[in-house]
């Protein structure tokens, strides 16, 4: 691979899930994605229609011997930072270490406005998860400080429990605009790649963004901002649009025509994933040598019908 590029990293798949009718049928899709060969399973943070993250990645973690567990992403805006702080770390220590920090800024308009949280601007919602960001580092380390910021202000504080792995379990940070993109690259050890979320909803402008030359875009910021850190981070996507059958054209073309974007925008997206096994695992390989992609979410819905992939990659 040329210089400036992604180091490539193995292949580790997750899935992402949200919700289940019965802590039977939850375990069952910990249990599965486990045996399916699947890393890891994560969990969004909204107040919709979903099971809160942190007694369910529990749950998950009980349920299962390997299988990692995290937030895609924690909004560091429902939480203050000291609180979630004992949350992660408390969960990293009862999993043996399998925690995966993934936070953000917050993005969703609607979880602001019903629960009437304040919805800032953009850069004053960065600028505070940047703080608490700092928090959650310092809390992990279990030594004393204070911080003085201009959203928070800790004094004298010794965080307990410890987590298992140190000095923190891996950070995630996903971004989609230039400013989280270069935060993420100097500060994440497992960088998501994600389109632009800025108005606060998935609109036209959100598909546009996952194009394949968007996305070129994205990883030049994250090369570049990163530095000599980049050989060092593990990028991730959460592929949106995955259609395994036999015929990538059909799965492709009603893709296409459901976004209204034209077919070539989803045949060359990485954040999809078109076709048969086989094609997919072509694809993938492919993606992982033009952009660095090793870490590749799916849908909880895709549990099992992705499983073919994950062998056909096991140890690549």
């Amino acid at each position: 691979m040329a210089s400036g590029q992604p180091k490539i990293h193995p292949f580790r798949f997750g899935i992402q899930a949200s919700k289940a009718g019965s802590q039977k049928d939850w375990t069952e899709l910990a249990k599965t994605a486990e045996s399916n060969g699947f890393s890891s399973l994560t969990m969004p943070d909204h107040f919709t229609e979903q099971l809160a993250p942190v007694p369910a990645l529990m749950a998950a973690a009980d349920a299962t011997k390997n299988l990692r567990i995290g937030a895609l992403v924690w909004d560091n805006d429902y939480k203050h930072p000291v609180v979630l702080a004992k949350e992660l770390a408390t969960l990293d220590l009862l999993s043996d270490g399998r925690l995966e920090i993934g936070i953000g800024a917050g993005w969703m308009a609607t979880d602001y406005v019903q629960s009437g949280i304040v919805y800032d601007k953009p850069g004053v919602r960065i600028d505070r998860f940047l703080e608490g960001l700092e928090i959650i580092k310092r809390a992990m380390t279990g030594e004393k400080f204070s911080f003085s910021g201009k959203h928070y202000t800790i004094t004298d504080y010794t965080a307990t429990p410890l987590p298992v792995q140190k000095p923190c379990p891996p950070i995630l940070i996903g971004g989609g605009g230039p400013r989280v993109l270069k935060l993420a690259a100097q500060l994440a050890d497992i960088v998501g790649i994600n389109p632009s979320l800025k108005d606060g909803v998935v609109n036209a402008d959100t598909i546009a963004e996952m194009s394949a030359e968007a996305v070129t875009e994205k990883i030049a910021i994250v090369n570049l901002a990163a530095g000599t850190r980049m050989s060092n981070i593990e990028l991730n996507i959460r592929t949106f649009l995955v259609n395994i059958r036999d015929s990538a054209d059909e799965a492709i073309n009603g893709t296409a025509n459901m976004l209204k974007v034209a077919p070539e925008l989803v045949a060359n997206s990485p954040f999809a994933l078109m076709g048969p096994p086989a094609k997919i695992t072509e694809d993938l390989l492919a993606r992982r040598e033009r952009w660095g992609f090793s870490y590749v979410i799916v849908g909880g819905e895709d549990v099992n019908s992705f499983a073919p992939v994950i062998k056909l990659l096991a140890g690549k």
